[in-house]
């Protein structure tokens, strides 16, 4: 790999309730030809200032344009649980527009679009459902429930999430036609065969990887994803060179 520029920029987005840092350890764990591209979300991090986007179709759009605003050239994009469906609908949105789509779409602890359980949210209101939420599926540190004010900045985040995976529109659109790579926990609570359904949103390579622990298993066995990461973009970068070599006489 050339060391004047990374070989692939990789897009990540966010689990419902947090921050896009949660992606930065990953910058010294990955080789530097993948640049790790953290995306933050309105209303937490560094953009802590602005006010949360709640709709579905509008937040994908704001990613899409930030995205383009850092001129990527060969890129992927990877979502964690509410994370991939916003990462499924920037390359679904850009593929409709006919612009410069990702590479390959990577996805993880999520089922697919059309086969989400309409009961998984529990009622934004109710703060008491908001905090069971968060202890079931096991990502949030401690520290966060015993500090007040942390727990209501995540309380107001994850919220705000969770209204923006309820205006997703599910019905089905045309298939992607980029590669679809889909990580899942065996302990995770979502059904498999939601999971695989990935398979329907791709005309292209389907490939699903799966690994020990819950909905977070990517920081339960971190090092095993990356590696699985790390060579299925390892792979993909490969195939893309061979595609674009000329042919000799």
């Amino acid at each position: 790999m050339s060391s004047a520029r990374p070989a692939l920029d990789l897009f990540c987005l966010p689990c419902a309730g947090a921050s896009a840092t949660m992606y930065l350890r990953w910058r010294r764990q990955l080789p530097a030809w993948i640049r790790v591209l953290p995306l933050e979300l309105p209303g937490r991090g560094s953009r802590l200032g602005e006010p949360f986007v709640e709709d579905f179709r509008a937040l994908v759009s704001l990613l899409c344009e930030e995205i383009y605003l850092r001129a990527p050239g060969r890129w992927a994009i990877f979502g964690h649980s509410m994370g991939a469906l916003l990462a499924f609908g920037v390359a679904a949105r850009l593929q409709r527009l006919r612009a410069t789509a990702p590479e390959m779409l990577i996805v993880s602890a999520s089922p697919a679009p059309a086969h989400r359980d309409p009961q998984r949210y529990p009622d934004t209101l109710d703060e008491a459902a908001l905090i069971a939420d968060l202890r079931r599926q096991g990502g949030t540190p401690p520290a966060v429930f015993d500090s007040p004010e942390l727990l209501r900045m995540t309380l107001d985040t994850l919220a705000a999430d969770y209204r923006v995976c309820e205006s997703l529109d599910s019905r089905p659109g045309a298939p992607l036609q980029i590669p679809v790579q889909v990580f899942a926990g065996r302990d995770d609570a979502i059904a498999p065969a939601a999971v695989e359904a990935w398979r329907e949103e791709t005309e292209s390579e389907f490939s699903l990887q799966w690994f020990d622990g819950g909905h977070f298993f990517i920081r339960q066995q971190e090092a095993q994803l990356l590696q699985a990461l790390e060579r299925r973009l390892r792979r993909l970068v490969r195939e893309e060179d061979r595609l674009a070599a000329p042919v000799s006489a």
